[in-house]
Parts: structure tokens; C-alpha cells; sequence
């Protein structure tokens, strides 16, 4: 077999954008991610990444948070995250506070400057592999969709929906989301936050306990319910486990 073949055949349709005020950083990496067949254009600020937006869709944006002007976190926050591109934030290593909150804020994954590129590469590659899984499999959740049942809570992991008892929606970040169905695949069972993010966010996520920490306490104040049972338990020094019986029809 050519060795070209070897090379996954979704690159040469993917788009991505790199936006980063260093030009040395955005052309090295834009050429390091064109030579895996990904089509790449790159932007040094918020004006020009919006211009090119307006023109092209985009399947992911590796966004540098530490820039002069607007920063990547407030561009995150004015993108719509429930149909807008995959956003990996790209900024200097202890940072510790803008990886918590850019996660928060629906940001898929966090990559510390500096970057190897195989790295960036492969986190690229993983987040893909997520958001165009998620595309692929909704035509047929129209006729075969099954929800997720537990304590008069319906979530629908395809739709990626959380209804309560009362039949209201939810509104989760996608960050809430892949907690709480990590949570719910596993009911019953003492989860680590080792465990939680590589689930959640994959092996190649860093361990940063406390972005766990955050993700789950906002999680748990939009399960709760007066006079109800917490449906997310802290083990002491173990973990979290979901408490309740779940079932899928």
C-alpha cells in the first residue's frame, strides 16, 4: 500500500484556524498541520479571525488566550458553542485559572505553551474525532434515539439535552455535559478525577484536579432539587460516584 494512503481521509476536507499574535508560532504551526493534509489559514487577533469566520466554516480554532487587545477568553465567550467550531486554547504552561475557566466557558480542550507539535496534533486529532462522531450519529437518532433515564431525569446523549422531572431543559456547557455522562454510563461506581477527566476529556487532557472540582460543583447545583437526594456523592479521598439507578429506552 502508498504510504499516502496511511494518512486519515477526513484531513484533506478539514478546516482549521490558528489564531495567535506570534507570526513565528502561527507559521510554524499552520505549516506543521498543513504537511497532515488539514487545510490552515491563521490569524493574528479577534478582527482578523472574524473576518475569516465570516467567509469560511471552520471545523476547529487552536486560539491563544495571552493577546494584546481582545483575549482569547473573551473571543470564546462571544462564540456560540453549541454550532460554532471546535476551540482548542493555546497559552503559556501555569496558567492555571484561564485553563478552569476557558473549560467552563465550552473550550473542548487546553494546550500549554510551549507545544509539541505532535501533541497539538494529536489533541486536534482527538477533538475531531468527538465533534464529528457527535455529527455522524444524529440522522439516526431521529428514529432510533434513547435516552438516558434516572430519578425522573432524562438525558439525551446524542442531542446532548438534559431534561429535569419537570420536563424543562437544562442548559449544560459541553464540558457539564461529558462529566455528567461519564457520571451517568457509570452509575454506582467510585469515579477518580483521574479517571473523570481522562472520560471526560480524554488521556490526553492534563490532570488539573480542580478544573473537575469547579465543572462538578456547577453540575451539581443544576441536579439539585428541593427535598431530593443528591444524585452526585463525594467519596473522601476517592472521588465522586452517581448514586442513583440509571436506565436507557
Amino acid at each position: 500500500m502508498p504510504q499516502a494512503a496511511l494518512a486519515p481521509a477526513l484531513d484533506i476536507e478539514t478546516r482549521l484556524l490558528i489564531v495567535d499574535d506570534d507570526p513565528g508560532i502561527r507559521e510554524l504551526t499552520a505549516a506543521f498541520l498543513s504537511q497532515h493534509g488539514y487545510v490552515v489559514d491563521t490569524a493574528s487577533g479577534a478582527i482578523e479571525m472574524r473576518t475569516l469566520t465570516a467567509r469560511n466554516d471552520y471545523d476547529l480554532i487552536v486560539l491563544d488566550v495571552m493577546m494584546p487587545g481582545e483575549d482569547g477568553l473573551s473571543i470564546l465567550r462571544s462564540m456560540d458553542r453549541e454550532t460554532g467550531p471546535a476551540v482548542i486554547l493555546h497559552s503559556v504552561i501555569g496558567e492555571d485559572i484561564d485553563r478552569i475557566v476557558g473549560l467552563e466557558m465550552g473550550a473542548d480542550d487546553y494546550v500549554p505553551k510551549p507545544a509539541n507539535p505532535r501533541e497539538l496534533l494529536a489533541r486536534i486529532r482527538s477533538v475531531l474525532r468527538r465533534s464529528q462522531g457527535d455529527r455522524s450519529t444524529a440522522p439516526a437518532a431521529i428514529t432510533t434515539r434513547a435516552f438516558m433515564r434516572f430519578a425522573g431525569w432524562r438525558l439525551d446523549p446524542v442531542a446532548r439535552q438534559l431534561w429535569d422531572p419537570d420536563d424543562v431543559i437544562i442548559n449544560l456547557s459541553d464540558g457539564e455535559f461529558r462529566l455528567l455522562l461519564a457520571l451517568v454510563e457509570r452509575p454506582r461506581r467510585v469515579l477518580t478525577r483521574d479517571m473523570l477527566l481522562d472520560l471526560s476529556r480524554g488521556p490526553n487532557a492534563e490532570h488539573f484536579d480542580r478544573a473537575i472540582d469547579v465543572q462538578m460543583s456547577r453540575l451539581r447545583k443544576k441536579l439539585a432539587r428541593p427535598g431530593s437526594e443528591d444524585l452526585i456523592r463525594t467519596i473522601r479521598n476517592e472521588g465522586y460516584m452517581f448514586v442513583t439507578e440509571v436506565t436507557t429506552k
